[in-house]
């Protein structure tokens, strides 16, 4: 069996996740403990986000899908005692909409 060459333990980022009460944004909040702005990188797709932190010996991680189409150029994220707060519009579901002539 191979040795695994682990420099960092990874450890699970608490989420909670949650669509606004108007639907027009999708808030995720994840729990890390201990990290320095610096350390966090997160990375945002129109499918999805990934989430890695570390500190000292170990490193958060998470990855996850979104519900609804968003508009990722808009996002806001805030990080304060351990919480990274962020803030994802959701797109216009009738933005790129075909506009049917009837005849």
């Amino acid at each position: 069996m191979k040795k695994l060459n682990i420099e960092k333990r990874k450890l699970a980022a608490e989420l909670c996740s949650c669509v606004d009460d108007e639907k027009s944004s999708i808030h995720l909040e994840f729990t890390i403990p201990g990290v320095q702005k610096e350390h966090i990188d997160l990375k945002l797709n129109n499918d999805g986000f990934s989430l890695k932190a570390e500190k000292n010996d170990a490193e958060y991680v998470s990855t996850g899908s979104f519900c609804c189409p968003v508009e990722i150029e808009k996002t806001e994220a805030n990080y304060e005692n351990g919480l990274l707060l962020i803030d994802i519009p959701l797109k216009d579901p009738w933005e790129n909409a075909f506009n049917v002539t009837v005849h």
